[in-house]
Formats: C-alpha cells, sequence, structure tokens
C-alpha cells in the first residue's frame, strides 16, 4: 500500500537539499483511478500498476524491468504525453520527501510527495512546503500526462 501526500513546493530553498535523477513516465492504462505505468528513472527501468486512491492509500505494485524494455515501452505504446522530470530525494528527520520539478509540457510545476505509514501521521512541514493538494487528482502524473499543465488556465483548472 502507498499512503503519501502531495503539496506544491514553493521557493527554492529546497534545491540544495537532495541530487537529482531524471525521470521519464508514461502511461498504458489510465481508467477509473486505476493507472498502468512505465518510467525511466536514471539508468533503471519500471512497470507500475496502481489502484484507485481511497483516502490517501492506494494499492502499488512496481516491478524492475530491462531499461530498454522501459524506452520502447514509452515510445511504441504510451497512450497519452510523456511526463518529465526531475525528482529530488531529501531526507528530513524519519521522512524522504520527493520533490519533482517537472519540464516539458508542464514545466512550472513542483510537487513535494512523502509516503506515510498510517494516513493519519503527524509530520511537520519543511518552510518550503505549500498549498497540500494530496486530494486534488489534477496533481496525479496520470492526469499531468493527459492534462498537461501548461494547458490549465491561470485559475490552476
Amino acid at each position: 500500500m502507498e499512503i503519501e501526500r502531495k503539496f506544491l513546493v514553493t521557493g527554492d530553498d529546497w534545491r540544495s537539499l537532495g541530487q537529482g535523477t531524471a525521470y521519464r513516465q508514461g502511461y498504458l492504462v489510465s481508467d477509473q483511478g486505476r493507472t498502468v505505468r512505465v518510467r525511466v528513472a536514471g539508468d533503471r527501468g519500471y512497470l507500475t500498476l496502481k489502484g484507485p486512491t481511497v483516502g490517501l492509500s492506494r494499492a502499488e505494485f512496481e516491478y524492475e524491468i530491462p531499461r530498454t524494455d522501459a524506452d520502447d515501452i514509452l515510445r511504441l505504446l504510451c497512450t497519452s504525453s510523456i511526463v518529465e522530470k526531475v525528482r529530488y530525494r531529501i531526507a528530513i528527520a524519519d521522512l524522504v520527501w520527493e520533490v519533482d520539478e517537472f519540464s516539458g509540457d508542464n514545466a512550472g510545476l513542483i510537487l513535494a510527495e512523502v509516503e506515510l505509514q498510517d494516513e493519519h501521521q503527524v509530520i511537520d512541514l519543511p518552510p518550503w512546503i505549500g498549498q497540500d493538494v494530496s486530494g486534488d487528482p489534477r496533481y496525479f502524473n496520470a492526469y499531468l500526462a493527459q492534462y498537461p499543465f501548461s494547458q490549465w488556465s491561470m485559475s490552476g483548472d
């Protein structure tokens, strides 16, 4: 089970706190909250299956696959645009924050995610954390693949 909260990021204070890895990911299925995703992260490939989100939780199954297979699947089989980003892993206290700085069609969007032990876990927010968007499906990567941030109106929808 994946239990996570997602936030908009403000400012640049987070940039010096972690190393970035380039990600490219696309979707084979994105239907009724279920997704099948292929991802290239650095020099590794992954196939991930996710179930519908209930509260802050969703079933997640992830498998490493050969990088060349991941590249081919992205090129040949993905049904929407490819999501490109650099992910920074930032350890603070006993949590690891993942800050995603998007590029391409989603340039300008920066999100932070943190995985929790349970939905009611209390966390201390770093000063660069902004609005909580955990419950807003527009900030799911599968949504961003179909409706890129660059196409949103100035009001954010």
